[in-house]
């Protein structure tokens, strides 16, 4: 008679770009203790080097076959595997501009990097597992390096407060999240999603039934803290006005893509329950739209307006997330196309906007208002012509990522019968086409103060983040069949058992 416990199979190739990301922090705060106090180049260099190795061995990995492993708690997939490139391009990014951001703030502190890159495989884990408690993991460990990111200019009493905030707000949202899980868990007697759709199809009694429903209300409550839908997203334009703005440009977009990775995944296998979760999703993407943008109107910080613009993105993708459940009910949706090429497009139009506000940095102290960026044409050209392209495609003007990604959400939504999500998404549009010109007029056209002080220097890396950003957002544009066609390529998954 065998005893002890049989350890679960591993595929260690699904999740060798995991532990490279983990491991790229690990070898980055071993140097952080080593290296001059004020220098980080060896840090830098070994973090953008371990994300590159990373990036290479997934792409090298992109046929492997869709695969569950490590007892069915981890999920490879082309989806996954696409977010979790994804992730990396983020934080490699925005690696690319932070060092000169830093320097110029005066926060010559390493374990800067080794903390992004532990905050990007919390998201990465989330992108990629299949079971409630695993994606709490993920979150907890993308979320617990972000608050310390948070409050990274100790000097401040801004970014103090927005650390706190988003520190005391982020434990609440994990709070509701983890209720909902045990309460999931007590009418179900599982934590690993693809059993919980096998047990809601199945007939219930009442009390079961109340406990299945009260446990979804709270695990979309935490995940709507997380990705900032209102009315749960009060912290998000404090938090992003405080933190440093290299960390706010990868929190705004590195979480909301883990957020939304294990949201979507979560109700793809809670489409027995859809009658439930749709209309109450719906409601708060109209409202998360309408909210996100009429607020950003009367915003004269640019990192604030660029806050309520992230609210009211989130709305977007939530419009597609309720298009891909109705569709996937009525069984004439394979992918989630649309959600997951909108968080690409999203993404990079994020970090370059971000990047370029972070020229307005001067002397040490951080300057967002919006006069604040006069000028920036006639000091860095570049960037300010990228600043074009990036308020241009959050706008959604055509020739842009942002349009063809606004395009798939409106066909989705009219597919799914979703007619008033799709006129609230075409008006939010147009409405939010304001905010981001008087950006674009503050950067192009007005002219500073005569004693204006001077913009900070945009170094190789920050160039090299504005270029890339750039060149994504109309390649995803001008060649966006190949990413389609890999989103939507149906794929059989199998279960690791072992050699």
């Amino acid at each position: 008679m065998q005893t002890g416990l049989t350890p679960a199979p591993i595929d260690w190739v699904l999740l060798m770009p995991l532990l490279i990301v983990f491991g790229t922090g690990v070898v980055g705060m071993c140097i952080e203790m080593l290296r001059p106090r004020s220098n980080n180049n060896a840090i830098v260099a070994t973090t953008l080097l371990g994300l590159a190795a990373a990036a290479a061995y997934l792409i090298g990995t992109w046929e492997y076959p869709t695969i569950h492993t490590f007892g069915e708690l981890f999920l490879s997939d082309r989806v996954a595997k696409i977010l979790q490139l994804l992730i990396i391009a983020i934080t490699f990014t925005t690696v690319l501009y932070s060092e000169g951001y830093l320097r110029e703030r005066r926060l010559p502190f390493g374990e800067y990097y080794p903390l992004l890159v532990w905050s990007a495989t919390g998201a990465m884990i989330m992108a990629t597992s299949t079971n409630l408690l695993i994606v709490f993991l993920g979150l907890e460990v993308l979320s617990i390096s972000l608050y310390i990111l948070a409050g990274l200019s100790n000097r401040e009493q801004q970014s103090q407060e927005a650390a706190l905030k988003y520190f005391l707000l982020g434990a609440f949202a994990s709070a509701f999240l983890l209720y909902g899980i045990s309460l999931l868990y007590g009418a179900t007697g599982t934590t690993q999603m693809e059993d919980l759709r096998a047990i809601w199809n199945t007939p219930l009694d009442k009390p079961t039934v109340g406990l299945l429903y009260a446990g979804l209300t709270l695990i979309l409550v935490g995940f709507a803290f997380k990705v900032a839908l209102v009315p749960f997203h009060m912290w998000t334009p404090d938090v992003y006005q405080g933190a440093p703005t290299s960390v706010t440009g990868f929190m705004a977009a590195a979480a909301k893509v883990g957020a939304f990775a294990a949201l979507v995944r979560f109700l793809d296998y809670a489409t027995p329950m859809s009658d439930a979760w749709v209309p109450m999703l719906s409601a708060l993407a109209i409202l998360t739209m309408t909210v996100g943008n009429l607020v950003a109107l009367v915003q004269k910080d640019v990192k604030r307006i660029l806050a309520y613009s992230s609210i009211a993105h989130a709305g977007y993708v939530l419009v597609a997330v309720v298009a891909y459940g109705v569709l996937s009910r009525e069984g004439s949706a394979a992918q989630p196309v649309s959600v997951v090429y909108y968080l690409i497009a999203y993404s990079f139009m994020t970090v370059g906007a971000f990047a370029v506000v972070s020229l307005a940095t001067r002397g040490g102290r951080e300057r967002t208002e919006l006069n604040d960026l006069n000028g920036l044409w006639e000091r860095a050209p570049l960037p300010a012509a990228m600043m074009i392209v990036f308020m241009a495609s959050l706008a959604g003007i055509p020739l842009t990522a942002g349009f063809l990604g606004k395009l798939l959400i409106f066909r989705d939504a009219l597919d799914a019968g979703l007619v008033v999500l799709a006129i609230a998404l075409a008006v939010n549009s147009v409405i939010s086409a304001y905010y981001y010109l008087r950006i674009v007029l503050a950067t192009v056209v007005q002219k500073p103060a005569l004693h204006a002080p001077r913009f900070a220097n945009p170094n190789a890396g920050l160039v090299a983040t504005c270029l890339v950003c750039g060149l994504a957002i109309f390649a995803l544009f001008f060649a966006a069949q190949p990413v389609l066609r890999e989103l939507e390529a149906p794929q059989e998954v199998f279960v690791h058992r072992g050699p």
